[in-house]
């Protein structure tokens, strides 16, 4: 499990007792955020996404799109844990943004 993997090669501690076994990643770091590590499905093939910290997700959707990527997930909360969206650039690659 990837989870143990990278729990075991960067000592980070790795939590997820949660309904969808999503690894939220404490790495133990100063500054920036945390990560996290979810299963990827049987009708997905294997990715990696990182996050960039934002102030306004939407304006940096709009200008995403403007620049030729595509919006995957618009800004969604999630009460009391985060506020995140996910675009893909002009090459596919998956990024996230959080709010700050």
């Amino acid at each position: 499990m990837l989870q143990d993997f990278y729990s075991k090669l960067f000592d980070w501690k790795i939590d997820s007792n949660n309904l969808m076994n999503y690894g939220l990643a404490n790495t133990g770091g100063e500054g920036g955020i945390n990560g996290g590590i979810g299963p990827t499905g049987e009708d997905k093939k294997p990715y990696v996404t990182f996050y960039v910290q934002v102030d306004d997700l939407q304006g940096y959707l709009n200008r995403a799109e403007k620049l030729g990527g595509k919006v995957v997930i618009p800004p969604t909360e999630i009460p009391n844990v985060v506020t995140f969206a996910l675009f893909t650039d002009p090459e596919g690659d998956r990024i996230g943004l959080v709010k700050g």
